[in-house]
């Protein structure tokens, strides 16, 4: 394997990890916070995506700022979501979860499909986005390196929320034993909602980041229904640095193989979960109930 080979896999492969870890991780906390398995989550990152690429096109808005109305817009349309749907169904069997958001999800994959049509949809990168930087023995897309500083940054920002801020005590709190939390005053239904909408507005931006590599089309929920819930099993529930750990570990064996074997690449990938949750049933992270 040349260097220069080497250096392709590991740029495009953290880049893809990065967009697996903002996509998926609203996924892991509702999941480890509410004890929901929301099917329809991929839905979040496709509309993200969709409006980023629709404004600039139908209304000459400005590339970022279309993208930070679609993230906004997103996240604000996850809210009644979660109230008047999801939260009906938190202290449900897992199979009502799953057949309601399976619902959810096929229902805002025919709303994309009449306000966008069923063709691919590309996203047109900003011009700032679009070169490339020498780094002396290589160019390297200046998209990959923002995309994977974006996902460092989201890191950072979320341990910081969940470690460091009242909030983030709340919401182990709400995680650990919600009853206690709520019986010392913590309103652990607007912990639900923030957190929804939060997850959700980071899976519109991991959508949006990650358009290059997954284009845009209304299938596209059920399309990486099972990668996401891949990454989400391998870093186990709730768990911040288990589901960045599990996009970079996933989103480097997915990326080497696409460059060496690309017909063996799915199968590496999954074969990756398989021995991962073999080892570890709830992830690399995930607490036992």
């Amino acid at each position: 394997m040349t260097t220069t080979l080497l250096g392709s896999i590991l740029l495009d492969g953290i880049a893809y990890a990065m967009i697996l870890f903002m996509i998926t991780i609203g996924l892991s906390m509702t999941m480890g916070l509410m004890r929901v398995t929301n099917l329809a989550h991929g839905a979040f990152a496709m509309f993200g995506g969709f409006i980023a690429a629709t404004l600039p096109a139908r209304f000459g808005l400005p590339p970022y700022a279309a993208i930070v109305v679609a993230v906004a817009a997103v996240a604000l349309a996850a809210v009644p979501i979660e109230r008047l749907l999801i939260r009906r169904f938190y202290r449900r069997p897992e199979l009502d979860q799953m057949l309601v958001t399976i619902g959810i999800m096929f229902v805002l994959i025919a709303l994309a499909d009449l306000l966008f049509g069923s063709a691919l949809t590309t996203l047109k990168l900003p011009d700032s986005l679009a070169g490339s930087v020498d780094i002396g023995h290589r160019s390297v897309p200046v998209h990959r390196l923002v995309v994977t500083a974006l996902g460092l940054g989201v890191l950072a920002a979320l341990w910081f929320s969940v470690e460091r801020s009242s909030f983030g005590i709340k919401v182990r709190a709400a995680v650990d034993n919600a009853p206690i939390a709520q019986t010392v005053g913590i309103d652990t239904a607007r912990i639900y909602a923030f957190t929804f909408a939060a997850g959700a507005g980071l899976a519109a931006l991991g959508g949006i980041a990650g358009a290059e590599l997954l284009p845009m089309e209304p299938a596209y929920a059920s399309k990486y229904l099972v990668t996401f819930l891949a990454v989400v099993a391998v870093g186990g529930h709730g768990t911040l640095f288990g589901s960045f750990l599990a996009a970079l570990l996933l989103g480097m064996v997915d990326t080497t193989m696409k460059y060496l074997v690309p017909q063996l690449s799915s199968i590496a990938f999954f074969a990756t979960m398989f021995l991962v949750l073999l080892v570890r049933p709830n992830g690399l992270f995930g607490r036992h109930a």
